[in-house]
């Protein structure tokens, strides 16, 4: 047998790193910054291949024109905060496809981080086509959806100027908060705005109350003695004040989502296809509900009435098209991706051949939220996604039947405008006899374990 050779055996020619096959050889990456901008080249297009820009727009202006010299067609960024919605739009306009990534799909190595790698390493990235691009609607939607969530905010503001009218009347021992339901309503009002004017008699302020009120007058008029002390009564005049300007800058953004809802185009013919009658048993638009006729302006839009699914109300059903659209479903291949993308599946981790962690992944959207609302209303639906829920909350507890629940009306809402069908609850009928034949059964068994028979009733 021949002597083995000392050190080690020489390495073969496929033993070595090919290079990624180069997929965007004219991609730029850029670092996004408050304040500067770093933007990294392919080292062949420009002698100095990494810049930095001021956030102002001519620079921002001057980068676009940097970026046609060198012959750029596409860069990607990370969607830090709002500072790449200036860049983005700019970028866009001039014809370069811009690719908007998550910080989490491109963190580069551990060691020593500047900005100037930072851009580098996104133009790596980029040039070998290792980033995806985030979802982003059309500006037509991100239009009326900017408008859709200031609107949110001022609803939320509203709301907390109630929490303080309730703390100022709750510091001069006015309890009327705790015997009227809502101090925003009509008898409320009345007797906040007769208060603000000077009026102290407890009675003539009890006489205020609408009829529908069930607490009598002789118990408004009790909880309306308290000690009226003048630096309370000052921060109540302004809460009321400022929950008046909520209100009407909430009637105007109700106004402007209108006039922007009007100038999408129609996918149905309302007058040959009426949409069908509300299901719901209110008479008049509730409380923080757009007061407009938002439910036939979605279904104008989407071409489908999504208000027939269950769980589905006109605010959900606005909030789901000023977020993704009407034609969001062609953007993801199937609804698997769409749910994974609203972060409502399971995010399976293997290692070894084994699963050691099913949990969703930290996904932060409106759309989600939504859902999971939707979801969480179906608690006492007399159908089969109300049965369904009320199993798994059973089972799993509410958590997680509430996002088992929100992953099936995104995969419900998904193939509903991607085909552009109708909700049809007979699709679901096999399931749901299914469904009722296992109780059934169960409740058989629970009787024979009893020495018990269950007759049916004639």
């Amino acid at each position: 047998m021949a002597p083995r050779p000392k050190g080690n055996p020489p390495k073969s020619k496929s033993s070595h790193p090919q290079s990624l096959h180069v997929l965007h050889p004219h991609a730029a990456g850029i670092d996004i910054g408050a304040r500067e901008i770093y933007v990294a080249v392919p080292p062949d297009s420009c002698t100095d291949n990494v810049r930095s820009f001021p956030t102002f727009t001519e620079d921002l202006l001057a980068l676009r024109d940097w970026l046609r010299e060198c012959r750029v067609t596409t860069v990607a960024m990370e969607s830090t905060g709002v500072y790449w919605i200036p860049l983005f739009q700019i970028l866009e306009a001039a014809g370069i496809e811009v690719c908007l990534v998550n910080a989490r799909h491109c963190k580069n190595l551990p060691g020593r981080k500047t900005d100037v790698q930072d851009s580098q390493w996104l133009q790596q990235l980029h040039t070998v086509g290792l980033l995806r691009g985030s979802f982003r609607p059309a500006d037509q939607v991100c239009a009326v959806r900017a408008i859709l969530r200031h609107r949110d905010s001022l609803v939320r503001g509203a709301g907390r100027c109630v929490s303080h009218l309730h703390k100022a009347l709750t510091q001069m021992n006015v309890q009327l908060h705790h015997v009227i339901s809502d101090l925003t309503g009509v008898t409320g009002l009345a007797i906040l705005t007769a208060i603000l004017a000077g009026e102290r008699d407890p009675q003539r302020l009890a006489a205020l109350k609408d009829h529908r009120i069930k607490a009598s007058r002789d118990v408004i008029a009790k909880s309306l003695r308290g000690d009226w002390r003048p630096e309370h009564l000052f921060t109540l005049k302004q809460t009321h004040t400022l929950w008046q300007q909520h209100q009407s800058l909430i009637a105007e953004c109700d106004e402007q989502i209108e006039a922007l809802l009007k100038t999408f185009d129609s996918r149905v013919d309302v007058k040959a296809a009426p949409l069908p009658p509300a299901r719901t048993s209110h008479k008049k638009a509730q409380r923080n509900e757009p007061q407009f006729g938002a439910r036939e302006q979605c279904y104008r839009v989407l071409g489908v009435d999504l208000t027939t699914v269950p769980g589905f109300q006109t605010p959900t059903v606005l909030v789901l098209l000023c977020e993704l659209g009407p034609e969001f479903a062609g953007k993801f291949p199937t609804a698997k991706h769409f749910g994974s993308w609203l972060g409502l599946c399971p995010d399976n981790r293997i290692t070894g051949g084994k699963i050691y962690s099913v949990r969703t992944r930290d996904v932060k959207s409106r759309v989600a939220e939504a859902l999971r609302l939707a979801a969480q209303s179906l608690h006492r639906a007399e159908n089969y996604f109300g049965e369904l829920y009320r199993r798994w909350r059973a089972r799993l507890g509410s958590p997680k039947a509430i996002t088992a629940m929100a992953h099936k009306l995104a995969r419900v809402l998904w193939h509903l405008l991607k085909f552009k069908q109708p909700f049809n609850p007979e699709v679901f009928a096999k399931e749901e006899a299914k469904m009722k034949r296992k109780k059934l059964q169960r409740l058989h068994n629970m009787a024979a374990d009893l020495n018990y028979q269950l007759v049916p009733q004639p």
